[in-house]
């Protein structure tokens, strides 16, 4: 008999998961189908996307060959029936209050502080980058922290290096740019680019550091299709780019500067963004997403 969700203490609820104690030293990571775009937590769910992003996370955690929290499969006895494929049980971590970004390509907050600086982070980048330019190498851009409804902050590796000092500063960029290398690796052999990526980490009980949360999602990353690739101009993403395009078209309705809510999505943009996300989790990893666990109904 699995247990009831209800006999396990909630300890956390952020954009996307919720967090269940378990015991002393594990808890029940649950992905549920919200999606956020523009710091704003939309009222239509994606169906299946807890499902998808659990499933990637699950594939890299065992691809990628570092450290991580997993501490149970997809299918432990410790998750609820109605739970299992959208939950992890993982251990409990001290966290690190940074967010661990690299990036391979120029577009997105990396453009704009580029175009502004001239720099992305304060790293001095070559003149004459654009929209989805490849970098040189990769970079590590880090940002803060921010609470739900508010916008990471781009900050310089001195920051870090306040945040959690110089040493550990240093090893979380050379494992993010190490990780990014790995995964960017398994998803050219599919056909993909990972442009930019974001990576959270903790400390163990014997203060290893561990990658946690989730890893190279469509969520927590941005993927473009190598064949389609063209540098200069807004690459498709395998992302919510179809809900954030939808949002801000003249069809929402929405005034992104408005102190006001998104709308509801309508079904054809909730359906085509759910077949994105999975078309990415099936590219990379070679799995079909018909086989991944589905929860008791």
């Amino acid at each position: 008999m699995r247990p009831a969700l209800e006999s396990y203490e909630h300890l956390a609820a952020g954009k996307v998961r919720d967090l269940y104690s378990i015991d002393d030293n594990t808890m029940l990571m649950v992905a549920s189908d919200r999606i956020s775009a523009f710091d704003h937590i939309l009222s239509t769910p994606i169906p299946d996307k807890g499902r998808i992003l659990t499933a990637m996370s699950v594939y890299y955690f065992g691809a990628l060959g570092v450290p991580h929290h997993l501490a149970g499969g997809p299918e432990d006895p410790r998750i609820p029936a109605s739970l299992l494929g959208r939950a992890l049980v993982v251990k409990k971590l001290e966290m690190l209050q940074v967010e661990c970004v690299a990036r391979g390509y120029l577009t997105g907050s990396g453009l704009l502080d580029y175009n502004a600086t001239g720099s992305v982070c304060g790293i001095e980048l070559p003149s004459g980058l654009g929209e989805s330019s490849k970098l040189p190498e990769p970079i590590f851009t880090p940002a803060s922290k921010a609470a739900i409804g508010e916008h990471d902050e781009n900050v310089s590796f001195d920051a870090v290096v306040a945040i959690v000092g110089e040493e550990m500063a240093v090893r979380l960029r050379d494992l993010t740019l190490d990780i990014y290398s790995r995964g960017s690796q398994l998803a050219a052999e599919r056909g993909i680019i990972l442009a930019d990526t974001k990576f959270e980490f903790g400390l163990d009980g014997d203060g290893t550091v561990v990658l946690a949360d989730e890893v190279l999602t469509p969520d927590s990353s941005r993927y473009w299709d190598a064949d389609t690739y063209t540098p200069g101009q807004v690459q498709p993403s395998f992302d919510k780019q179809i809900v954030r395009n939808w949002l801000i078209s003249p069809d929402s309705g929405w005034d992104r500067a408005a102190d006001t809510p998104p709308p509801a999505l309508p079904d054809d943009i909730a359906q085509r963004t759910r077949a994105r996300y999975i078309e990415a989790y099936e590219r990379i990893s070679g799995l079909s997403f018909d086989d991944w666990p589905r929860g008791e109904q």
